[in-house]
C-alpha cells in the first residue's frame, strides 16, 4: 500500500521496488504484523498520494504515542459498550515509506516506557535486572557497532589495496598479497628498489616475459585498463541488480534520514552487503572517488541492523536516530583513524538531533571502532592514522599568506565543483544519459584508465597520491619529488653545501635546489591537477559507491605541493628578499612543501563540504601534525568564507536539494516577514478545511472522506459549527483501525457510529455497535495563531521536528501548516522550484 514515487533520488530509478523488503531491510518495521488492505469494498486503500502533505493535513503518518485501544468499542446484545482490544492495533503508530517521523511523539513514547520500567524496578528483582539491562543496552549497542564497523573497514581496506595492485601485477608466492606485503619478506629487495622483488611479477613479465620495452608497456597498459573496466562493471551491475541504494556517497541520504525522514531499505542488510563489496571494486577500478564517505553509510547500515536486537531502539524511531548519529561518527573514525574528528563530524555535519548522551556514546563507539581497526592493522604500519607526517621544520608567520591563498583556491574550487557537479547530475536526471548508468560508468572508467596510466601520479590510488604529496623529503626517500641537486655547490651566493656524510647523519637536505626529477614531477602534477578536477565532477553521483573526501583532498594536495615547491625554490634562490629575511638563512631548510600539500588538501575539502571545526580535528588526527593546527584553521576558514560568498550550500546540501529530499536545513536563516496565515492551507481561494467531528459520524462517512481526499491526517473538532479543536488523527491510523474494527468486532458496518470521546453514551439496543477511536487521537497537536511570524514557525518545526502545526484564531480552527508547506514556501522565497520537494 505504499505510494509510488516519481521523483527519485540520483542513485535509484525506482523506489517502489524496495517497498516490500523484509523487515530487517527496512528502516521501519511494522511491529512484525502483516497489514491487509485488500478489503476495498468498505475500507478504501491508502491513496497513492498518501503522505504528500497536499494542501495540508500533515505530510506524514506518525505515532501518536498512546497505547490505548485502536478500535475496540462496540455495543453487545445487552447494549453495553466494551473495548474488545486490550492491546494496541498492529500498525498503528508506525510510518509509511518516504514519510517523516514525529519527534515529539517518539520522545514522549520513550519517556513513558522509561517511566514504566523505573516504576516496575522497585517491585521485584527481575524488574530491577531488566531496568539495569535497559540502561546498559545503549552502551552494548555502541560496542557492537564499533566492532562490526571496524572489522568491515579493515576488510575493505585490505581488499581494496589488493585489488588495486592486481591491476599492475600479481604475487606469485601468495596471490592474496598486495605488492607491498609480497616484497616485505623477500631477501632480494634492495633499498634503491624497495618496490621490486622476484615474488612480485608485473603482467608484462608474466605475459610478455619482459618488464622493459614498448611491448611490456602496452601489455601493462592494456591489463590496467581491462581490470579497471572489469571492476567498475561488476560494481555497477551488483548495485543495479541487488541494492540500488548502495550507490553514491550516502551522506546526503543519511542527513535526511537523521532529520526524521524514512527511506526503507536504505540501511538494510542487502545495502550493507552490496555496498561493502562494490565499494572495494569501485575504489580498485581507479575512478576518482574515495571510500571514506561511503564508510559512513556502511557504519549506519551496521547500526540499523544491530538496532533490531534491542526492543528499545527497534520500536522507537527517535532513539534509533540517536544511534545512527553515533554510527556516522564511527564511519569517519574508521575512514580516517580519527575518533574525535568523527564525533565532531557527526555533530557539525550530519546530525539533526544530538543530545549530550549521544555525544558520549558516539565517542565510545568511535573509540571501539578505531581500536578494532588498529588491531587489524590494514595499513601495515602499526599506525592508526592514514597519512602520518613528520615535518622537521616549523612554519613561520609569513607563510600564513600562501596558506590563506590555498584557502582561497580551496573555496573557489569547492564552489566551482559544486556547481559543475550539480549541473552534470541534473543533466543525468533529466536526459537520456540517466537511462544508461552501466554504460556511463564504463565510459568514465575507460577514459579515466586511459588518461591516468601514462602519468604516475594519476595512476596511483588517491590515498597513495596524498601520502606521497604529504611526505617530507629526506635522504631515505626515492620519490621523484625528492630528486634535488643535493651536491650542488652554491659558492656564488655564499651558500655552503654540507657534506654527504653530514646530511646522512642529519637525514635532512638543508640546501635543496630542484633537479630535473623535480621539474618533471611538477609538470606531471600540473597535468594531474587538471585531470582530477575534471574527472571528479563527472564521477561523483554515478551508480557506484563514491566518496568525495579523497578526490577533494587530492586536488588540494597537488595544488599545495606545487605552491610549496615554488615557495621553497624562491626561498633558496632569493633568500635576501624581505619576506625571507630574519627567518630563512642561506642554506637552511625553511619551507616544507609537504605542509603546503596538507593545508591545500584541507582547504579544498573544506570548500566542497563546508566543514570547519571537525575538519581541523580530522586533519590533525589524520596526519599527527599537532603544531600545524593554526595554518589548517586559517586555510579552512578562508576556504569556507570564499565558498560561502559564491554559494551557501555544501555538496551534501546541494545533492539533498537536487534530489528533493524534505530536509529543513538548520543552518539556513529565515529572513522574510510572512505570517502563518500566508502559508497555511486552506487559502482564501481553496475549499474549506476537511475535518472530522468527535461524534456523530459513521464508519461509511469517514471512509468516504478518506476516499475523496489525499490528506494524510484530519483535525477532529467538537462540531462543524463550532470548529473548536479536539485533536488530530492520522489517515494511516484511521484506515488501520477501521479495518481492524470490521475484522475483529462483530456487527460493525458502514452505519456504525465512530466516537473520539473517552466516555460514549449508551446506544439503543437496535443500533449497530459503535467504534471508539479515542486511542489513536492526538490530543495535544501543536497550534499557532494565524498572526504568528513564519520565522518563529520555522524555528518550531526545526527544533521540535514537527510534521504539521494547526492554525487557530480565537480558539477556532482555521487551517494547517505542514513541513512540506514550510519547505515549499522557503523554496519559493528563494526563487527555486517549490514542486521539486520529494514526498510521496
Amino acid at each position: 500500500m505504499c505510494a509510488r514515487m516519481d521523483n527519485t533520488g540520483y542513485c535509484n530509478e525506482n523506489y517502489e521496488s524496495l517497498h516490500n523488503a523484509a523487515s530487517d531491510d527496512e528502516l521501519v518495521d511494522i511491529a512484525g504484523a502483516t497489514l491487509d488492505f485488500s478489503n476495498t469494498e468498505d475500507v478504501p486503500p491508502l491513496d497513492p498520494e498518501y503522505g504528500s502533505g497536499h494542501d495540508g493535513y500533515g505530510n506524514t503518518g506518525y505515532s501518536n504515542g498512546m497505547t490505548g485501544n485502536g478500535a475496540g468499542s462496540s455495543g453487545n446484545g445487552n447494549g453495553k459498550l466494551m473495548d474488545l482490544l486490550d492491546e494496541p492495533v498492529p500498525g498503528v503508530g508506525t510510518y509509511e515509506d518516504f514519510n517523516t517521523i514525529d519527534w515529539v511523539r517518539e520522545k514522549s513514547k520513550d519517556r513513558d516506557r522509561h517511566r514504566e520500567i523505573t516504576s516496575k524496578s522497585e517491585q521485584s528483582t527481575w524488574a530491577l535486572l531488566h531496568s539495569i539491562c535497559d540502561a546498559f543496552s545503549g552502551w552494548l549497542l555502541m560496542l557492537l557497532i564499533g566492532l562490526m564497523s571496524g572489522a568491515l573497514a579493515g576488510l575493505i581496506d585490505i581488499s581494496a589495496h589488493w585489488l588495486t595492485d592486481l591491476k599492475e601485477g600479481v604475487c606469485l608466492s601468495r596471490f592474496w598479497f598486495n605488492h607491498e606485503h609480497c616484497c616485505w619478506g623477500s631477501n632480494q629487495t634492495t633499498f634503491q628498489e624497495r618496490d621490486k622483488c622476484p615474488q612480485w611479477q608485473s603482467w608484462a613479465e608474466l605475459l610478455a616475459g619482459s618488464s622493459e620495452g614498448a611491448a611490456a608497456y602496452i601489455v601493462n597498459y592494456l591489463m590496467f585498463t581491462v581490470c579497471a573496466l572489469l571492476f567498475s562493471f561488476l560494481a555497477v551491475i551488483l548495485v543495479r541488480a541487488f541494492a540500488p541504494y548502495a550507490c553514491g556517497s550516502g551522506i546526503p541520504e543519511i542527513k535526511t534520514i537523521l532529520s526524521g525522514f524514512i527511506i526503507r531499505g536504505y540501511l538494510g542488510k542487502w545495502t550493507l552487503i552490496i555496498k561493502t563489496i562494490t565499494l572495494v571494486l569501485a575504489v580498485s577500478s581507479g575512478l576518482s572517488l574515495g571510500k571514506e564517505g561511503p564508510l559512513v553509510h556502511v557504519a549506519c547500515c551496521c547500526a540499523n541492523i544491530l538496532c533490531h536486537l534491542f526492543t528499545k531502539y527497534r520500536q522507537n524511531e527517535a532513539k534509533r536516530r540517536e544511534v545512527l548519529s553515533a554510527a556516522a561518527a564511527v564511519g569517519v573514525s574508521v575512514a580516517f583513524g580519527a575518533p574525535i574528528g568523527g564525533v565532531l563530524f557527526s555533530l557539525e555535519e550530519v546530525s539533526y538531533y544530538f543530545p549530550l548522551k549521544t555525544l558520549w556514546r558516539s565517542f565510545f563507539a568511535a573509540l571501539v571502532a578505531a581500536f578494532t581497526l588498529r588491531s587489524i592493522n590494514p595499513f601495515g604500519n602499526s599506525r592508526l592514522v592514514l597519512f602520518y607526517v613528520e615535518f622537521h621544520t616549523p612554519w613561520h608567520m609569513v607563510e600564513l599568506v600562501p596558506f590563506i591563498l590555498l584557502g582561497v583556491f580551496g573555496g573557489l574550487w569547492g564552489a566551482l565543483f559544486i556547481r559543475a557537479n550539480i549541473a552534470w547530475c541534473r543533466r543525468r536526471k533529466t536526459t537520456r544519459l540517466g537511462h544508461y548508468p552501466v554504460l556511463e560508468v564504463l565510459v568514465v572508467t575507460g577514459i579515466t584508465a586511459l588518461l591516468s596510466f601514462p602519468n604516475s601520479y594519476t595512476r596511483m590510488s588517491g590515498s597513495e597520491l596524498i601520502s606521497e604529496l604529504f611526505n617530507d623529503c629526506s635522504l631515505l626517500d626515492s620519490s621523484q619529488l625528492c630528486e634535488y641537486n643535493s651536491s650542488e655547490n652554491r659558492s656564488d651566493s655564499g651558500v655552503f653545501s654540507a657534506t654527504l656524510a653530514d646530511r646522512a647523519f642529519s637525514n635532512t637536505l638543508p640546501d635543496r635546489p630542484a633537479g630535473p626529477g623535480v621539474y618533471t614531477a611538477l609538470w606531471q602534477l600540473a597535468l594531474a591537477l587538471f585531470f582530477k578536477m575534471l574527472v571528479t565532477v563527472v564521477t561523483f553521483g554515478m551508480k557506484v559507491p563514491s566518496g568525495l573526501f579523497i578526490p577533494s583532498m587530492a586536488v588540494g594536495a597537488i595544488a599545495g605541493r606545487l605552491l610549496g615547491v615554488a615557495m621553497e625554490q624562491m626561498a633558496l634562490n632569493h633568500h635576501d628578499w624581505i619576506i625571507f629575511k630574519g627567518w630563512c638563512s642561506p642554506g637552511a631548510d625553511c619551507i616544507t612543501p609537504g605542509l603546503y600539500a596538507m593545508v591545500g588538501a584541507a582547504a579544498c575539502l573544506g570548500g566542497v563540504t563546508r566543514m570547519t571545526i571537525s575538519l581541523v580535528v580530522i586533519m590533525f588526527e589524520l596526519t599527527g601534525g599537532l603544531e600545524y593546527i593554526v595554518p589548517l584553521m586559517a586555510a579552512i576558514m578562508t576556504s569556507k568564507w570564499v565558498a560561502d560568498a559564491l554559494g551557501r550550500e555544501g555538496i551534501y546540501e546541494a545533492h539533498i536539494r537536487l534530489n528533493g529530499y524534505p530536509f529543513l536545513e538548520t543552518k539556513e536563516e529565515y529572513g522574510h516577514k510572512t505570517l502563518a496565515q500566508d502559508v497555511m492551507h486552506p487559502r482564501q481561494s481553496e475549499p474549506l478545511l476537511v475535518v472530522l467531528t468527535q461524534e456523530g459520524m459513521s464508519v461509511g462517512e469517514i471512509e468516504g472522506v478518506i476516499a475523496d481526499t489525499d490528506y494524510s491526517g484530519f483535525p477532529v473538532v467538537v462540531s462543524q459549527e463550532s470548529q473548536r479543536l479536539v485533536g488530530f488523527v492520522l489517515r494511516r491510523d484511521l484506515v488501520i483501525s477501521l479495518d481492524n474494527a470490521r475484522k475483529r468486532q462483530e456487527g460493525v458496518v458502514s452505519a456504525s457510529l465512530v466516537f473520539f470521546l473517552e466516555h460514549v453514551t449508551q446506544q439503543p439496543f437496535s443500533g449497530p455497535p459503535v467504534v471508539k477511536l479515542r486511542g489513536i487521537l492526538d490530543l495535544s497537536p501543536f497550534t499557532v495563531t494565524d498572526h504568528t511570524p513564519m520565522a518563529i514557525a520555522v524555528d518550531i518545526f526545526r527544533k521540535l521536528g514537527l510534521r504539521q502545526c494547526l492554525v487557530t484564531h480565537n480558539g477556532r480552527l482555521l487551517g494547517i501548516i505542514t513541513k512540506k508547506d514550510i519547505l515549499k514556501h522557503m523554496a519559493q522565497m528563494a526563487n527555486r522550484d517549490p514542486d521539486s520537494i520529494l514526498f510521496n
